[in-house]
């Protein structure tokens, strides 16, 4: 994989909670029903034996890919962040022009992304149409229902 992932302090201590998690709790509770089904007798007719070790393929699978995302993060220094135009962790505010709506979202990494929180991934059409843009600037964004145009009213940490 070796893709870098960019993430703040909060979304990577998310993934090695998350990664605690599968390692401390699931990992030994998997490891249980193995054996459990083990005991059971003729392992070659043993449908608990081979659900629980497709079971835990995938935790390992899953596990591995948790690891690898933490190896290859990279921390985004957050004193370091401009507010003169738009970028990951600035905090916008925008108004559709269309309909007159005004909204405010922090662009943040793609695994950090919840709208309920205003949190909008940075590679969604609306985070890379206002990627670069300035305060009073109008970014047509192309959106699967057409183009909406927004206009940039503030940019903040």
């Amino acid at each position: 994989m070796s893709d870098k992932v960019y993430l703040t302090e909060e979304g990577l201590q998310k993934l090695r909670k998350e990664l605690d998690q599968l390692r401390i709790v699931e990992r030994p509770a998997i490891s249980k029903q193995i054996a459990e089904a083990r005991d059971k007798g003729d392992l070659s007719e043993n449908a608990e034996y081979a659900a629980a070790k497709e079971a835990q393929g995938m935790l390992e699978m899953k596990i591995a890919k948790l690891e690898d995302k933490i190896a290859n993060s990279r921390l985004i220094d957050e004193s370091r962040i401009d507010t003169s135009s738009v970028q990951v962790l600035n905090k916008v505010k925008i108004k559709n022009k269309k309909n007159g709506a005004i909204m405010e979202y922090t662009l943040v990494p793609e695994s950090e992304a919840n709208l309920k929180d205003h949190k909008l991934a940075v590679n969604s059409p609306i985070a890379r149409g206002l990627l670069g843009k300035q305060v009073g600037d109008v970014v047509d964004v192309k959106v699967p229902s057409g183009i909406i145009p927004f206009e940039i009213i503030n940019i903040s940490i």
